[in-house]
């Protein structure tokens, strides 16, 4: 059962539904989804960047309560399925949610499952 359905493979949902397994994780989607509302200005990200609505890992770390380790490890997987896109922006590492990918995900949910 390796059919696409509009670029979501059952390899790539398997994945997100992974990342999905760990409530920390979870939560983390839910703040990036709303970043005004759950985290502070960032300060090194400029319109020029096209990177609105990245949140740097510190600011994220701080949110979760978790440590820097297990917070860097948490996006990791995040990004690795797909959900999360990250940026470089000097010394300062953003990530903000992929909206596509959770569009495609959700499709292959209601038409799949």
């Amino acid at each position: 059962m390796n059919q696409q359905l509009q670029g979501m493979t059952d390899e790539q949902a398997v994945e997100i539904f992974k990342a999905l397994s760990n409530q920390t994780r979870v939560n983390i989607l839910q703040m990036l989804k709303n970043p005004n509302v759950h985290f502070g200005t960032q300060a090194h990200i400029v319109k020029e960047e096209g990177f609105e609505g990245g949140i740097c890992v510190s600011d994220i770390r701080s949110k979760t309560g978790i440590s820097q380790s297990t917070t860097s490890q948490y996006l990791a997987i995040l990004q690795q399925s797909g959900l999360l896109e990250t940026k470089r922006i000097g010394q300062w590492t953003y990530y903000r949610r992929n909206e596509e990918t959770i569009r495609q995900f959700e499709q292959y949910i209601r038409e799949r499952l």
